[in-house]
């Protein structure tokens, strides 16, 4: 019986006993409607309100999950799924059902990720009162649109919780995420794969809950889906912050130091400590978007780049050590220089705009020299190996 099971329908369940009879019925109608060879599983999250009963009396299979949380509920669903492919939808009655064979004529195409799409951006439907309007005018499309330009996500509506894939892309894939953000989490982790995708534009019915509220919060359930996509985005979140700040700090140097007048502001000394914080700032984050590409790129969730692995071949540790000890020696010399101009006045009071110009380069070099220097021991000890 396993091996004629082709497709697994999976509803995470809790405390759904108003909706939950309804899209079982609709799942095994659409089912037998196509002569599909599948299965209706409810992985139940701990409901209270006899959700357990209502699918088992009703032919479906209930596999409990003990962990809290939405992508903790249907990863205990797909791992007991039995089918080549997994369709997976709320058990809210917000998805239509009888689209299942719309999901899986896609599958048998050869698609792996087969993505329900509500919006109209991507011919999608949505029903009046059954979405939010903070959710459907700004929360998704915006949180979609981040999708499209920081991973290359084709998909126009992220959050839609109705979709298909083949089982072994879940195993593929590791998914990690145990609340809402799960779900963005599979579309980011299967583009980054090369998965084939595509999309289906579906409707979104009124939620037909009566007792409880949904279980999605928007602000808690929004910034999670940001914070997800900063983490599997050094560039993003380092690298840009980093650049820019690093330029700053280069140009501020080069109207500093010789103490140039812009728009008729005279930039001295206090200008170079300014531009001196935006370089340190700019070089850690820097060095904080390669070390946390290399663990991306290690655990999967970035994709790996030739410019990356070009920095990586010429920042070997003896090379790093090798900036460090010039960064520092330089530092070294011009606060040397500061303090013999001291010496010849015999520690008094020094020329504050000579000194300065000094001091703060000093420093400054003095602290990258620093940063390289443990940069480069901790570059090392990242990628494990003795050939780089």
């Amino acid at each position: 019986m396993a091996d004629r099971v082709e497709l697994s329908v999976v509803m995470p369940c809790l405390n759904e006993a108003d909706t939950l009879g309804t899209c079982i019925s609709r799942a095994r109608q659409a089912l037998e409607a196509e002569g599909i060879e599948g299965e209706v599983i409810v992985a139940d999250n701990g409901s209270t309100d006899g959700s357990q009963e209502i699918a088992a009396r009703m032919g479906a299979m209930v596999v409990p999950v003990n962990q809290r949380g939405y992508g903790n509920a249907l990863l205990g669903g797909i791992r007991a799924a039995r089918g080549t492919f997994v369709i997976m939808a709320d058990a809210d009655a917000s998805y239509d059902f009888m689209e299942i064979p719309r999901f899986l004529r896609k599958l048998r195409e050869g698609y792996a990720l087969v993505q329900g799409c509500r919006l109209p951006s991507g011919g999608g439907t949505v029903e009046p009162g059954a979405m939010p309007m903070l959710h459907r005018w700004f929360g998704n499309p915006v949180l979609s649109l981040l999708a499209q330009v920081m991973f290359g996500s084709s998909a126009h509506d992220i959050y839609c919780g109705m979709r298909g894939f083949r089982k072994d892309l879940i195993a593929q894939l590791g998914l990690r995420c145990a609340g809402m953000e799960f779900a963005t989490e599979m579309i980011i982790k299967a583009v980054l794969a090369g998965a084939p995708m595509a999309e289906v534009p579906i409707s979104l019915h009124r939620d037909g809950r009566k007792v409880h509220a949904p279980h999605l919060n928007t602000f808690r359930d929004g910034w999670r889906t940001l914070r997800l996509f900063l983490m599997y985005s050094p560039g993003w979140l380092f690298g840009l912050p980093g650049g820019i700040l690093v330029l700053a700090g280069v140009v501020g140097y080069l109207l500093a130091l010789p103490g140039r007048t812009v728009a008729g502001a005279t930039l001295d000394a206090h200008t170079l400590l300014v531009a001196s914080l935006c370089l340190l700032v700019g070089h850690q984050t820097l060095l904080f978007s390669l070390m946390a590409k290399v663990q991306a790129i290690q655990e999967g969730f970035s994709r790996e780049a030739p410019i990356i692995a070009r920095v990586l071949n010429a920042y070997t540790l003896e090379r790093g050590l090798l900036v460090a000890a010039v960064c520092v020696l330089m530092g070294a010399t011009l606060v040397g220089a500061a303090l013999y101009d001291w010496w010849l006045v015999d520690f008094g009071r020094l020329e504050y705009g000579h000194t300065m110009r000094l001091v703060v380069p000093g420093v400054t070099s003095i602290a990258l020299g620093f940063q390289v220097f443990f940069g480069s021991f901790l570059r090392t000890i990242l990628t494990r190996t003795d050939t780089l």
